[in-house]
C-alpha cells in the first residue's frame, strides 16, 4: 500500500506539472483528492488495514496530499503569470472603456412610481405569489361556474389539477382581483391596499395584449364609501404619474367583482387622441376597469355588505408605460432587445 502511495504521488506531480491551463490543472486536482480520487481511494481501503499498516498508510496518505495542494496552488500561479503576461507594451496614456449602466425597467420604474403615488395617499403595498387557485380567482370574485374566464383558453391551469376544483385547481393568477380577498380575509377593514404584479392569459398577442404582462390593482374599503371617491383617485394617480391633468371618462362595463362595474379610459397619448393603432382609432384607451365592490365579493372575504362597501381600479400597468413614452406595441417592453430598453436610461 505503501507503495501505492508512492507511485501516485510521482505520477500525481507529473501531471500538475504537465497542465496547461487552470481548467485541467482543476481536472487533475479532482482525479488526485477528489472524492472520487486516487487518495481517497486509499483512505477508503484503511478500514481492511492492520492497525499499525493503517496508522503508516493514513500519514503517508495525508502527507501526499497536503504536497499535492501545494504543488496545485504552485503551478496554478504560474499558469495565471504566462496567461497575464503581454507580447507588447500597454500605452498608459490611451482612455479606458466606460462600464454601462443600468437602470431599472420602464415597467418597473412606473409600478415604483405608483406605490410612491398610493403610499402618499395613505395605502399599503401588498404582493402574493403568482400561482392563485380556482378558489381565490374565480370562486371568491363571483364568477359564474360557466364563466369563459374559467376555461383552458383563456386561463393557463396547472397541470394535474384540471380535475379538482376549489383551492385544489391551480393556475397561474389570471389577474389580480383575488389578492383583494385574501387580504381582507387576513387583515379585515375598513383598508386601502395596492398590489402589483404579472399576470397570465391564455390569447392572442398583439400591439396592446401580451400572455404575460403587469397590473396594478387598488382597492378601498370603509363604511359609508361615495363612488367620488373614487373617481378622485383615479384622476390623482393619473395625475401623480404623468405630471399634468390627464384627461378621464368612465363607461358603463360588467365585472362579476363589481355591481356597477366601469371602463375607465384616458385620452392616448401616443396620438394625443387624434386616434393610432394603439387606441383603435378613437382616441382613447382603455387603462383600467373598476367599480364597486360587489357584496358577494365582500361576504367570500368575511365582511358584511351592509356595514362595508368599496371601489376596485385595476390598472394595466404596460398600457401606462406606453402612455408615459409614447410607445405604440406593448410587445417591445418584454422582448428584451437592449436597442429598446436603453432608452429610457
Amino acid at each position: 500500500m505503501l507503495d501505492r502511495l508512492e507511485k501516485i504521488r510521482q505520477e500525481g506531480l507529473e501531471k500538475i506539472e504537465e497542465a496547461a491551463s487552470v481548467e485541467s490543472l482543476q481536472e487533475v486536482r479532482r482525479e488526485l483528492t477528489g472524492k472520487k480520487g486516487q487518495l481517497t481511494d486509499v483512505l477508503k481501503s484503511l478500514k481492511t488495514l492492520e492497525p499499525d499498516m493503517k496508522r503508516q498508510v493514513g500519514m503517508k496518505a495525508n502527507e501526499i496530499k497536503e504536497f499535492f495542494s501545494e504543488k496545485i496552488k504552485e503551478r496554478e500561479e504560474e499558469i495565471v503569470a504566462s496567461e497575464s503576461a503581454l507580447d507588447e507594451e500597454i500605452d498608459l496614456t490611451l482612455p479606458g472603456n466606460a462600464p454601462q449602466g443600468g437602470a431599472l425597467h420602464p415597467i418597473t420604474q412606473m409600478c415604483y412610481d405608483l406605490n410612491d403615488a398610493f403610499l402618499s395617499l395613505g395605502f399599503e403595498v401588498f404582493s402574493e405569489d403568482d400561482i392563485s387557485s380556482e378558489k381565490f380567482a374565480f370562486d371568491n370574485l363571483n364568477f359564474a361556474m360557466d364563466h369563459p374566464a374559467r376555461a383552458t383558453m383563456d386561463t393557463y391551469w396547472i397541470e394535474g389539477t384540471e380535475n379538482l376544483s376549489g383551492n385544489e385547481r391551480l393556475c397561474l393568477r389570471p389577474h389580480l382581483t383575488g389578492g383583494s380577498v385574501r387580504y381582507l380575509m387576513k387583515h379585515g377593514a375598513p383598508a386601502r391596499f395596492v398590489y402589483p404584479g404579472r399576470v397570465f392569459r391564455n390569447e392572442n398577442t398583439d400591439a396592446r395584449h401580451e400572455r404575460a404582462f403587469f397590473q396594478y390593482e387598488a382597492l378601498i374599503v370603509d363604511k359609508d364609501l361615495s363612488f367620488s371617491s373614487g373617481k378622485v383617485m383615479i384622476q390623482t394617480i393619473l395625475e401623480k404619474v404623468f405630471g399634468r391633468k390627464i384627461n378621464v371618462r368612465m363607461r358603463e362595463g360588467f365585472f362579476p367583482f363589481t355591481e356597477p362595474g366601469y371602463e375607465i379610459d384616458m385620452e392616448c397619448l401616443v396620438c394625443g387622441g387624434k386616434g393610432c393603432r394603439v387606441c383603435n382609432g378613437n382616441g382613447w384607451i382603455e387603462v383600467m376597469p373598476g367599480g364597486v365592490i360587489h357584496p358577494n365579493v365582500l361576504r367570500a372575504a368575511g365582511l358584511d355588505p351592509d356595514v362595508y362597501s368599496g371601489f376596485y381600479t385595476n390598472i394595466g400597468l404596460d398600457r401606462l408605460v406606453m402612455m408615459r413614452y409614447g410607445v405604440d406595441d406593448v410587445r417591445l417592453f418584454h422582448s428584451a432587445d437592449l436597442r429598446f430598453l436603453r432608452q429610457f436610461k
